[in-house]
């Protein structure tokens, strides 16, 4: 692991410093405080790109790394760093952040004497997500894991809708399960560790070096061996914040609740934390469980997919229906995880960024209307596309990147997942491309609601179109939409070293032959 300055430490903890200003900002500033808040995350953007600059896209392994002694004794230390894996999901976060808080301006339902907290939650927030990412210490991965529990909890449970209480408990109680295995399986780690080399230790490399004890021989003794356990764990920890179905019933009802703000970051990133952790951590430090399971997981992605969409084209409520479309859309990812193969793999990686951009524009769709229409019912909109053009220019490119139309990023991720999956499991192939088609029911139904058809309304009079702030929020998301679509080179090809090196480590240590 290469050493570098503390480049990445300062983007994980400038927003929580900003966080820390703002909490004595003088009472002149605080009329400001929105301003300087969309200030900070673009500084934080710029730090993220200024890293990218820096990362070196030929080499496979870990770069940038900042190692400070934390609880030595306890193998327990800071040590954050970077690769091609986690290189992307930092980059979406940092640029999803500006981009939320331009496109939810003003934040509905935050009053002014409430404000600077909102504001501290979304600091909170957002260094837990870059932390996360760019941890490379299980306990330390295992702590911004958490921290990220916290301040959803706040943003929801306070700012949500009626039902916000009901979804904040649920939220948590579902996160909290998965996060006390997972807490179980780090000790039962650091043991091994300990067992093994003298001394415990949580670092990524450390973990590597390690073999678990598996025997696939039965069932029997598969349930036996320490590696299964400790698999399924971390693997139910990270499906549950995926969601997997049948885990995904948290999901539907915290973003109805959350404000638009908070469903961009919970669709756009945190769900990213799920699928990143199997990826970084599950997968490749338990192979030859994951890979005896994976039939499993394949087949609950495949019901998620197919699930998701069916109680997408039922919905009325527009923020449910994109709640639901998640749910379908992570799907594809799990099958590309647990197939082993290094095509699938590679655009699992590309489906991340590219849910997280159409997902993402989508709820700012959504708060755009809300806010003008007080409203998510589709049968309450009908013909807007003539009152509102650009918004409805606007919502037709996130719909047609969200159905993956060739051109669109959403390709880019699901065209590579379902190609790659096909060569290993050809007949959950076939069933998890009915998605394709179910998916592009319910988003153009959606679309013909709300933007064609006849009106159902006679208060539009009022009705304003997308206004500045609010076009360069969907115009960035556009350049992202047909950018990847076009040009995926060009946006992931500093990835390429490390996940060729992840995916054919881990198809060799799992003796497949499904790699082409």
């Amino acid at each position: 692991m290469e050493t570098s300055s503390c480049l990445l430490s300062w983007i994980i903890f400038s927003p929580l410093l900003f966080a820390l200003v703002a909490l004595i900002l003088p009472a002149a500033l605080e009329s400001k405080l929105r301003t300087l808040t969309l200030v900070q995350t673009i500084v934080s953007a710029l730090l993220a790109v200024v890293m990218y600059w820096e990362f070196d896209g030929t080499i496979a392994t870990a770069q940038l790394s900042h190692l400070v002694l934390w609880l030595p004794e306890w193998g327990i230390n800071y040590l954050v760093s970077i690769d091609g894996i986690s290189l992307p999901l930092v980059m979406l976060t940092a640029f999803v952040s500006p981009l939320a808080i331009l496109g939810t301006w003003p934040l509905e339902g935050v009053e002014r004497k409430k404000e600077k907290f909102f504001v501290m939650m979304l600091m909170f927030l957002q260094t837990g997500m870059y932390g996360t990412f760019l941890s490379s210490d299980l306990f330390l991965f295992y702590f911004f894991w958490e921290v990220v529990l916290i301040p959803m909890f706040f943003l929801i449970g306070i700012w949500g809708g009626k039902e916000r209480i009901y979804a904040t408990v649920k939220f948590f109680l579902y996160t909290m399960v998965g996060s006390l295995l997972m807490l179980v399986a780090i000790f039962f780690i650091l043991k091994t560790t300990m067992d093994t080399n003298g001394t415990p230790s949580a670092t990524f490399e450390t973990i590597r070096t390690l073999s678990f004890a598996f025997d696939g021989t039965s069932f029997e003794t598969v349930m036996k061996s320490p590696q299964t356990w400790l698999f399924l764990a971390f693997a139910l920890a990270f499906v549950i914040k995926v969601p997997m179905v049948p885990f995904h019933t948290w999901l539907p009802d915290a973003h109805v609740q959350a404000p638009t703000v908070g469903s961009v970051f919970l669709a756009a990133v945190l769900l990213k934390l799920g699928t990143y952790g199997l990826m970084r951590i599950a997968i490749p430090f338990f192979p030859q469980a994951a890979h005896y399971f994976s039939e499993f997981f394949i087949l609950m992605g495949v019901i998620g997919i197919i699930y998701g969409a069916f109680c997408a084209l039922a919905q009325t409520d527009f923020k449910k229906l994109v709640a639901y479309s998640s749910v379908s859309h992570m799907g594809y990812i799990m099958v590309g995880l647990f197939a082993f193969n290094k095509i699938a793999i590679a655009g699992s990686l590309y489906q991340m960024i590219n849910h997280g951009i159409s997902a993402g524009g989508l709820f700012m769709i959504v708060g755009f209307l809300y806010e003008r229409l007080h409203t998510r019912n589709l049968e309450e909109f009908g013909g807007l596309s003539k009152v509102v053009p650009v918004m409805a220019i606007a919502f037709m490119i996130m719909t047609l990147s969200s159905v993956a139309l060739p051109g669109s990023n959403g390709f880019v991720g699901e065209f590579p997942i379902l190609l790659g999956a096909f060569q290993v499991h050809p007949m959950y192939v076939l069933f998890a491309g009915t998605g394709v088609i179910l998916g592009a029911v319910y988003a153009l139904k959606a679309y013909q609601m709300v933007m064609l058809g006849p009106q159902t309304r006679t208060d539009l009079d009022h009705l304003h179109d997308l206004n500045t702030r609010e076009i360069i929020a969907m115009v960035v998301m556009t350049i992202f939409v047909f950018g990847i679509g076009f040009f995926p080179k060009a946006f992931f090809w500093k990835s390429d070293a490390t996940l060729d090196f992840y995916s054919t480590s881990l198809i060799q240590k799992v003796g497949s032959n499904g790699n082409n």
